[in-house]
């Protein structure tokens, strides 16, 4: 059995289309970032993204919307109901991008807090492709 080697860093991804399974999405970047494995996605109008720190979020660049998807390598659970039209996501806050640090603020706490270590030029060309769509 021959083995594969895994590039490394942050590898942006655009997946076609037809394959808009939003679930199957983000259980892949929750993996990621379990193995600490920095990825950049776009699927249709929103980008998933994980960080060699562990951390993976989904945002919606349109509305700003962000939810958390895994913290440390560790998958946090996220509410997402989707058919073969349509998908919802349970939202958890908001991002905005300010020099070099990801700020992302809790809707339930109003809790802001300020990421820096994030790949955020990659993280803002793959926003930019998605938001001309």
């Amino acid at each position: 059995m021959s083995q594969r080697k895994i590039p490394r860093g942050p590898a942006p991804q655009r997946l076609p289309r037809e394959r808009f399974r939003l679930a199957e999405e983000i259980r892949s970047i929750q993996q990621r970032a379990e193995e600490h494995d920095g990825r950049i996605v776009t699927l249709g109008p929103l980008v998933l993204f994980s960080t060699q720190t562990g951390d993976a979020w989904i945002l919606d660049p349109a509305d700003q919307l962000a939810a958390r998807l895994a913290s440390n390598g560790d998958p946090l659970p996220i509410h997402v109901a989707e058919s073969d039209t349509n998908y919802s996501i349970g939202w958890q806050g908001h991002y905005r991008i300010d020099a070099d640090a990801f700020i992302y603020q809790e809707n339930d706490s109003q809790r802001l807090r300020s990421i820096v270590g994030y790949p955020i030029q990659l993280l803002l060309r793959m926003i930019a492709k998605v938001e001309r769509q």
